[in-house]
């Protein structure tokens, strides 16, 4: 069955770097829209990136330029290289499929995406 298992998360100091992954058992990468998704304590869900089907990728202003989503296809793996870490970054970080690129919908929910990974969490203190 479709599985996203996310890792990579932990406590890193301002200004730090983390790389993200989301490994996928029985999927094809190319047949949806990917995205990372963010949720901080009290928050709603941001949209940070996607890779649509045609392998385009786009960000939210918010990650633009310090943030950068890449795929394995060989590893059946995403990435979210995180550089220029702020506190703001703090929350718990998840890879989504089958649904829209999501840092287009001011409120993101739970059943605009078929597939959830379980989550890790960012902390950056």
């Amino acid at each position: 069955h479709v599985q996203l298992v996310e890792s990579g998360g932990g406590l890193v100091q301002p200004g730090g770097s983390l790389r993200l992954s989301c490994a996928a058992s029985e999927f094809t990468f190319s047949s949806y829209t990917m995205n990372w998704v963010r949720q901080a304590p009290g928050k709603t869900r941001e949209g940070l990136a996607c890779i649509e089907k045609d392998s385009s990728t786009s960000y939210a202003d918010s990650v633009k330029g310090r943030f950068t989503f890449s795929v394995d296809n060989a590893k059946s793996t995403l990435f979210l290289q995180m550089n220029s870490l702020e506190p703001a970054d703090t929350a718990n970080y998840y890879c989504a499929a089958d649904g829209p690129c999501g840092y287009l919908i001011t409120y993101l929910r739970a059943a605009d995406f078929v597939w959830w990974g379980q989550g890790t969490q960012v902390t950056v203190s």
